[in-house]
């Protein structure tokens, strides 16, 4: 058996000793006569593995890993964990290369879990292959250009605190490569200036380098292109954003996922189009490969494009339909980012894209059947604050939280206290000057994080912006209880990163009134001195401009006299409104609008008309034969009501006195009072 497989190898050895080294399918032919004299020859096995990954004959070289069994597995672990990356089987190849020592394994492990959206897991190789000594040529290179991708890739996952560092480094403005990945980690934390001015930066490198020729240029400038265009959308530069994605050669664009997704964004640049024409643009997908597919994040935003295109060509049905199905097959409540914008466009179906009251009507219904959706609820939400009724939307979110948290369900707990929700709440309690409802909110959501964070795994991730809104909050309270906290939350944020400014100030700042003597020298050098922070200001020009000052008490007070407010403006009355004879010279009578006979200079004429005025007035004679009673139990009649002497003289009724005339006459001498 030995001779046989010395006799094998000896043969492999001199065929590919008679072809070159750069002729794979020669090499494969060869390997194939070494396997027709001995099937099971490991060696042959390996030397056409090798050549059908680089004829990128993968399918067939995974074939030949079944073949060759375990023993050539273990001999080729490498090129079974590359061919498995290859063939589209990312998973598998990370499994195939977890915790192998060599150095080309951990490089396809890091490539493989990058496939595989295991973000976290492929930084975590980066980090120990950068922090080892390179091996291969441009290796160095090669390291920093992944890494950066892989902190982008975090970021738009909603991963950010997991990312090396939230600041473009001096080396990443270096190649275009790593400038790129820089502006694509800017563009999904929001600063989409910076990731404008990295994008430009990155073109410019692409354009000055002497080693690439214009089509291999051309090809790497489009895909910087199509991420122009998707910020200048963001930033609402539609125009601008319309102008380039037209002078992007879209079908010139070999990476059709790339390719797919530059056709997005020019429908997206249009402001004004079609919408039926769009829907069919829209759904001209091209054909992925297995290892050019879409990420999950690309995915969920590609949907919910669909789905309101969908909405804008009418197909209101369809969408809510398909958008409950997917909801329905969820358990809710879901923190994730795929799900809960469905409900959003499930709402908007069911609303016929209708706003305010209108919509009011048709989703809050919804809340009997889906209780639990946390999309349903922030729209609802959303829909009461701009209709104004923020007391609504307040009691409905602090209803639905309080819910969660008596569950005590894990998951329910989790959405409980998620940033968004807590930040919405806090939000609406700004908006209505709620204090202590905010500290209170902010409080309860960091004790539970920091509880959570103590509890679980390494790799667990703690929300540090909310810790750090919590804690500023917390300091602005005169509460013993409130100030500690405040003192632990920092506490625990400027553990994790020292050089965080923010934690710094936060620590200090709850030390000053928690324990002085523990603020250290180099947490205060950490801090931006008084003097930086003052030298902008003009204390002369902000007196000069009104600034109230404390005067010594011999002096007069130079207070500035508030202006004389201006007479308002006359109103120009309507034509239709001016009498026929108005005349502009003569002033109108003030008691014009007073009946007759309450006018002070009315003066009635005649006997009868004397005596009706000296009846009406206030102390007045009254006449026996005028007065009577209000008849009690007639409509409108009230007990206790008196008819004449003292009182403005008239019947007193409810709703009218319709009873009153119904009363008989008294005789001469036997009326007054009832």
């Amino acid at each position: 058996m030995t001779s046989a497989r010395s006799s094998a190898t000896s043969t492999i050895s001199t065929l590919l000793g008679q072809t070159s080294l750069d002729d794979h399918g020669e090499i494969l032919r060869a390997a194939d006569k070494a396997l027709k004299k001995s099937k099971t020859d490991t060696e042959a096995q390996h030397v056409k593995l090798v050549a059908l990954l680089k004829l990128d004959r993968f399918d067939d070289a995974l074939h030949v890993l079944g073949q060759g069994g375990e023993k050539l597995k273990e001999r080729a672990r490498l090129e079974w964990a590359y061919a498995l990356y290859k063939a589209g089987k990312p998973e598998e190849a990370a499994e195939i290369a977890k915790d192998a020592t060599e150095r080309g394994l951990q490089h396809v492990e890091a490539q493989a879990t990058y496939r595989a959206e295991n973000f976290v897991r492929a930084s975590t190789v980066y980090q120990q292959l950068s922090s080892d000594q390179v091996q291969a040529k441009n290796e160095e290179a090669d390291l920093r250009i992944n890494s950066g991708a892989v902190d982008a890739q975090l970021e738009w996952a909603g991963l950010g605190p997991s990312t090396r560092s939230k600041k473009p480094r001096r080396e990443d403005l270096d190649a275009f490569e790593t400038a790129y990945n820089a502006a694509c980690g800017s563009i999904p934390r929001g600063e989409l200036g910076q990731g404008e001015v990295l994008l430009r930066r990155a073109k410019d490198l692409c354009n000055a380098l002497e080693d690439l020729s214009e089509t291999d240029k051309q090809a790497e400038l489009l895909p910087i292109a199509v991420q122009h265009v998707y910020v200048l959308a963001r930033q609402g530069r539609l125009d601008e954003a319309e102008k380039l994605a037209s002078s992007i050669p879209i079908q010139e664009i070999p990476d059709p996922s790339t390719r797919y997704i530059a056709q997005i964004n020019s429908l997206a640049s249009r402001p004004k189009s079609n919408p039926f024409l769009t829907h069919r643009l829209f759904n001209s997908a091209p054909t992925f490969s297995r290892t050019d597919q879409l990420f999950q994040y690309q995915q969920s935003i590609i949907r919910q494009d669909s789905f309101a295109i969908d909405l804008d060509s009418l197909k209101h049905e369809g969408v809510a339909a398909a958008t409950a199905r997917k909801i329905n097959s969820q358990s809710l409540p879901s923190l994730q980012y795929s799900l809960n914008p469905l409900s959003i466009l499930n709402v908007a179906a069911r609303a016929r894209s209708e706003s305010g009251k209108t919509a009011l009507k048709q989703i809050v219904p919804l809340l009997e059947k889906r209780p639990n959706d946390l999309g349903l609820i922030l729209t609802i939400v959303q829909l009461y604050v701009l209709t104004g009724n923020l007391g609504s939307a307040t009691q409905l979110l602090e209803k639905f939280l309080s819910k969660l948290e008596q569950s005590g369900n894990d998951s329910h707990l989790d959405a409980r206290f998620a940033p968004g929700l807590v930040g919405t709440l806090v939000s609406l309690y700004v908006s209505q000057g709620q204090r202590s409802h905010l500290r209170t909110e902010l409080a309860k959501a960091a004790s539970y994080w920091r509880k959570r964070t103590k509890e679980s795994s390494p790799s667990f991730t703690q929300p540090v912006h909310a810790l750090k809104a919590a804690g500023s909050a917390l300091l602005e309270s005169s509460i013993s209880g409130d100030l500690s906290l405040a003192k632990a939350i920092f506490s625990d944020v400027h553990a994790q990163d020292a050089d965080d400014r923010y934690s710094t100030a936060g620590l200090v700042a709850s030390l000053t009134f928690e324990s002085p003597s523990e603020i250290t020298a180099t947490q205060l050098d950490a801090l931006t001195p008084v003097e930086r922070l003052v030298t902008s200001i003009d204390a002369s020009a902000l007196e000069a401009a009104g600034v109230a000052r404390v005067s010594a008490p011999t002096s007069t007070n130079t207070k500035r006299a508030a202006p004389e407010a201006k007479a308002p403006r006359p109103k120009k009355m309507k034509k239709s409104r001016i009498p026929k004879d108005y005349d502009p010279n003569k002033t109108a009578d003030p008691e014009r609008w007073l009946p007759m006979k309450d006018r002070s200079y009315y003066r009635p004429k005649g006997k009868k008309g004397k005596q009706r005025q000296a009846q009406l007035m206030q102390g007045g004679i009254v006449a026996e034969e005028t007065s009577r009673p209000a008849t009690p139990g007639g409509e409108g009649s009230r007990p206790g009501a008196t008819v004449a002497g003292g009182g403005t003289g008239g019947v007193i009724g409810g709703g009218g006195g319709a009873g009153a005339g119904q009363a008989k006459k008294k005789k001469k001498g036997k009326g007054g009072k009832w």
